[in-house]
Protein backbone atom coordinates (compact mmCIF):
# COMPACT_ATOMS: atom_id res chain seq x y z
CA UNK A 1 0.00 0.00 0.00
CA UNK A 2 1.32 3.46 -0.52
CA UNK A 3 1.77 6.44 1.98
CA UNK A 4 2.06 10.04 1.84
CA UNK A 5 5.26 10.91 0.39
CA UNK A 6 5.61 8.01 -1.70
CA UNK A 7 6.45 8.34 -5.82
CA UNK A 8 3.21 7.44 -7.25
CA UNK A 9 4.00 4.23 -9.91
CA UNK A 10 4.33 5.58 -13.75
CA UNK A 11 1.49 4.30 -15.70
CA UNK A 12 0.41 4.17 -19.52
CA UNK A 13 -3.47 3.17 -20.32
CA UNK A 14 -5.65 3.67 -23.19
CA UNK A 15 -8.42 5.39 -21.95
CA UNK A 16 -11.44 7.74 -23.28
CA UNK A 17 -10.56 11.47 -22.70
CA UNK A 18 -13.33 14.23 -22.09
CA UNK A 19 -14.67 14.56 -25.15
CA UNK A 20 -15.03 10.78 -25.19
CA UNK A 21 -12.26 9.65 -27.73
CA UNK A 22 -9.68 7.19 -27.26
CA UNK A 23 -6.45 8.61 -26.45
CA UNK A 24 -3.29 6.92 -24.33
CA UNK A 25 -2.37 8.90 -21.05
CA UNK A 26 0.28 8.75 -19.18
CA UNK A 27 1.23 9.84 -15.26
CA UNK A 28 4.02 11.66 -16.65
CA UNK A 29 1.23 13.96 -18.22
CA UNK A 30 -0.22 15.20 -15.38
CA UNK A 31 3.50 16.26 -14.30
CA UNK A 32 3.09 20.08 -13.15
CA UNK A 33 -1.11 19.30 -12.20
CA UNK A 34 -3.02 17.85 -8.73
CA UNK A 35 -4.52 14.27 -10.05
CA UNK A 36 -7.00 13.01 -8.45
CA UNK A 37 -6.62 8.97 -9.54
CA UNK A 38 -9.21 6.98 -8.57
CA UNK A 39 -9.93 2.85 -8.69
CA UNK A 40 -13.62 1.85 -8.83
CA UNK A 41 -14.41 -1.70 -9.63
CA UNK A 42 -17.06 -2.02 -12.53
CA UNK A 43 -18.68 0.53 -15.17
CA UNK A 44 -22.50 1.17 -14.77
CA UNK A 45 -22.96 -0.17 -11.45
CA UNK A 46 -24.37 1.56 -8.38
CA UNK A 47 -21.48 1.99 -6.36
CA UNK A 48 -19.51 3.02 -9.34
CA UNK A 49 -22.09 4.91 -10.68
CA UNK A 50 -22.79 7.24 -7.51
CA UNK A 51 -18.82 7.81 -7.10
CA UNK A 52 -18.22 8.54 -11.10
CA UNK A 53 -21.65 11.16 -11.26
CA UNK A 54 -20.54 12.52 -7.81
CA UNK A 55 -16.93 13.42 -9.10
CA UNK A 56 -18.60 15.35 -12.18
CA UNK A 57 -20.95 17.09 -10.02
CA UNK A 58 -17.96 18.17 -7.74
CA UNK A 59 -15.39 18.75 -11.04
CA UNK A 60 -15.76 22.69 -11.15
CA UNK A 61 -14.58 22.97 -7.70
CA UNK A 62 -11.71 20.85 -8.22
CA UNK A 63 -10.10 22.27 -11.40
CA UNK A 64 -10.95 25.62 -9.94
CA UNK A 65 -8.39 24.77 -7.02
CA UNK A 66 -6.31 22.90 -9.55
CA UNK A 67 -7.01 18.88 -9.60
CA UNK A 68 -7.61 17.02 -12.22
CA UNK A 69 -9.50 13.51 -11.91
CA UNK A 70 -9.02 10.04 -13.79
CA UNK A 71 -10.41 7.12 -13.18
CA UNK A 72 -9.39 3.46 -13.66
CA UNK A 73 -11.16 0.04 -14.31
CA UNK A 74 -10.50 -3.18 -15.69
CA UNK A 75 -13.03 -2.21 -18.32
CA UNK A 76 -12.76 -2.17 -21.82
CA UNK A 77 -12.13 1.55 -23.60
CA UNK A 78 -16.01 0.78 -25.37
CA UNK A 79 -17.09 -0.13 -21.65
CA UNK A 80 -15.28 3.40 -20.77
CA UNK A 81 -17.26 5.17 -23.69
CA UNK A 82 -20.82 4.01 -22.81
CA UNK A 83 -20.22 4.98 -19.04
CA UNK A 84 -19.07 8.63 -19.90
CA UNK A 85 -22.09 9.05 -22.34
CA UNK A 86 -24.34 7.48 -20.17
CA UNK A 87 -23.92 9.63 -17.43
CA UNK A 88 -21.77 13.01 -18.61
CA UNK A 89 -18.84 12.33 -17.04
CA UNK A 90 -16.33 15.49 -17.45
CA UNK A 91 -13.17 13.53 -16.67
CA UNK A 92 -11.05 10.68 -18.46
CA UNK A 93 -11.63 6.77 -17.79
CA UNK A 94 -8.78 4.64 -18.35
CA UNK A 95 -8.68 1.21 -19.18
CA UNK A 96 -6.70 -1.67 -17.07
CA UNK A 97 -7.68 -4.63 -18.07
CA UNK A 98 -5.26 -6.99 -16.20
CA UNK A 99 -5.08 -4.73 -13.35
CA UNK A 100 -1.31 -4.05 -13.10
CA UNK A 101 -1.82 -0.03 -12.64
CA UNK A 102 -4.33 -1.25 -9.61
CA UNK A 103 -1.93 -3.79 -8.41
CA UNK A 104 0.75 -1.09 -8.20
CA UNK A 105 -1.04 1.17 -6.28
CA UNK A 106 -2.17 -1.72 -4.11
CA UNK A 107 -5.75 -1.56 -4.88
CA UNK A 108 -6.29 -4.80 -5.78
CA UNK A 109 -7.10 -7.66 -3.95
CA UNK A 110 -8.96 -10.02 -1.85
CA UNK A 111 -12.71 -8.08 -0.89
CA UNK A 112 -15.78 -9.24 0.40
CA UNK A 113 -18.55 -8.77 -2.13
CA UNK A 114 -22.22 -10.08 -0.83
CA UNK A 115 -20.80 -11.84 1.83
CA UNK A 116 -18.41 -13.91 -0.59
CA UNK A 117 -14.42 -13.21 -0.57
CA UNK A 118 -13.20 -12.19 -3.93
CA UNK A 119 -10.29 -10.76 -5.76
CA UNK A 120 -10.53 -7.72 -7.73
CA UNK A 121 -10.31 -4.10 -7.72
CA UNK A 122 -10.50 -2.41 -4.13
CA UNK A 123 -11.99 1.01 -4.47
CA UNK A 124 -9.41 4.04 -3.79
CA UNK A 125 -8.46 6.77 -4.38
CA UNK A 126 -4.52 8.45 -4.38
CA UNK A 127 -4.08 12.51 -4.08
CA UNK A 128 -1.34 12.67 -6.13
CA UNK A 129 0.86 16.17 -6.07
CA UNK A 130 2.53 18.16 -9.03
CA UNK A 131 6.23 16.20 -8.29
CA UNK A 132 4.46 13.04 -8.84
CA UNK A 133 4.30 12.17 -5.18
CA UNK A 134 0.88 10.67 -3.54
CA UNK A 135 -0.33 12.93 -0.89
CA UNK A 136 -2.79 10.98 0.46
CA UNK A 137 -3.95 7.62 -0.05
CA UNK A 138 -7.96 6.23 0.67
CA UNK A 139 -8.28 2.14 0.12
CA UNK A 140 -11.20 0.67 0.68
CA UNK A 141 -13.48 3.26 0.48
CA UNK A 142 -17.35 3.37 0.43
CA UNK A 143 -18.97 5.27 -2.82
CA UNK A 144 -21.53 6.71 -1.33
CA UNK A 145 -20.15 10.56 0.27
CA UNK A 146 -16.41 9.55 -0.66
CA UNK A 147 -15.75 12.63 -2.57
CA UNK A 148 -17.12 14.94 -0.20
CA UNK A 149 -14.53 13.30 2.43
CA UNK A 150 -12.26 14.21 -0.35
CA UNK A 151 -13.42 17.73 -0.41
CA UNK A 152 -13.37 17.98 3.09
CA UNK A 153 -9.45 17.03 3.11
CA UNK A 154 -9.18 19.55 0.96
CA UNK A 155 -10.85 22.44 2.31
CA UNK A 156 -13.08 22.86 -0.20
Amino acid sequence: MLKEGDRAPDFCLIGVNEEGEEAEFCLRDFRGSRLILYFYPKDNTPGCTTEACDFRDSMEILLGRGYRVVGVSPDSVASHRRFREKHGLNFPLLSDPDSAVAKAYGAYGEKKVCGRTTEGVIRSTFLIDEEGRVRKAWYRVKAKGHVAQILEELKI
